[in-house]
């Protein structure tokens, strides 16, 4: 008598993410050491050089710094933000073109149950927990200096960086499955990410762009998570602010995941 084969799809997107857990804790265990001196060296080079060394030269009115009363309270806020959003640069932009073009992993992970939404959880998920464990680490290099006005908004803080991460890890996630060549990244990293960190607020107040440049610099994804951490940090929130701030992260992570999942889908079975 046969007895029934168990279906092995999974029940769920997330049940189907959660079955790559094992994929990325792999990768995880033979790439982290390559990983150890941007995430705990080069937040501290950054505090000392910007924040204390440079920020020592700085002199301002609290109120033209945004309520911050020193420029490294200013400026750490800034530079977490900044951190998570070039772990998603990094993260989304070669490794996963060599996923599609050069190992063809995505599609080994496609001839199994597997989706391509499946693939693009488990993906963002490893993402958002890389980023957490990088930003922490960020976070507690700066705690000595006193930048955090109570320990609740160091932890929420903390926190925003998974949604920071999202709202570019998903976008460029979207571009480099969209792409033909690799010489693509070039123009995102030279004009996406670079003019990002230095006009979006994370070492200066966009109001010194000037009225029409800084309505632009307000509209971009790296403003509203610096000015969401800034807040956090600072003590000084604007719930209303901080709840758009929210919205407008949210989604554009959600429509761009959805886009990045049909482009998965359409690139594998092309």
């Amino acid at each position: 008598m046969r007895t029934a084969t168990p279906p092995t799809a999974p029940s769920g997107t997330v049940a189907g993410a959660l079955r790559m857990w094992d994929y990325w804790l792999t990768v995880l265990a033979r790439t982290w050491k390559g990983g150890v001196i941007t995430t705990f060296v080069t937040p501290f080079f950054y505090v000392l050089a910007l924040g204390v060394l440079l920020g020592g030269f700085v002199q301002a009115d609290p109120a033209t710094l945004e309520g911050a009363d020193s420029y490294l309270a200013f400026v750490a806020p800034g530079m977490v933000a900044a951190h998570a959003m070039t772990i998603a640069f990094s993260e989304m932009t070669y490794p996963v073109y060599g996923m599609v073009k050069w190992q063809r992993i995505y599609f080994s992970m496609i001839a199994s149950p597997l989706t391509a939404a499946h693939i693009v959880l488990a993906q963002l998920g490893f993402l958002m927990l890389r980023t957490l464990f990088a930003c922490g680490v960020f976070l507690l290099v700066l705690a000595p200096f006193g930048v955090f006005e109570s320990w609740w908004g160091a932890l929420v803080a903390w926190l925003v960086q998974g949604l920071v991460v999202l709202a570019f890890g998903t976008p460029v996630l979207l571009f480099s499955l969209s792409i033909k060549g690799e010489e693509s990244f070039a123009l995102i990293f030279r004009l996406g990410m670079i003019p990002l960190t230095l006009f979006s607020g994370t070492f200066f107040p966009v109001a010194n762009l000037g009225p029409v440049l800084e309505k632009v610099a307000m509209a971009s994804p790296l403003w509203q998570g610096v000015d969401l951490t800034r807040m956090l940090a600072l003590g000084e929130i604007d719930w209303l602010a901080a709840a758009v701030h929210v919205v407008y992260l949210g989604l554009l992570a959600g429509v761009c995941w959805w886009l990045a999942v049909r482009r998965l889908g359409e690139r594998l079975v092309s």
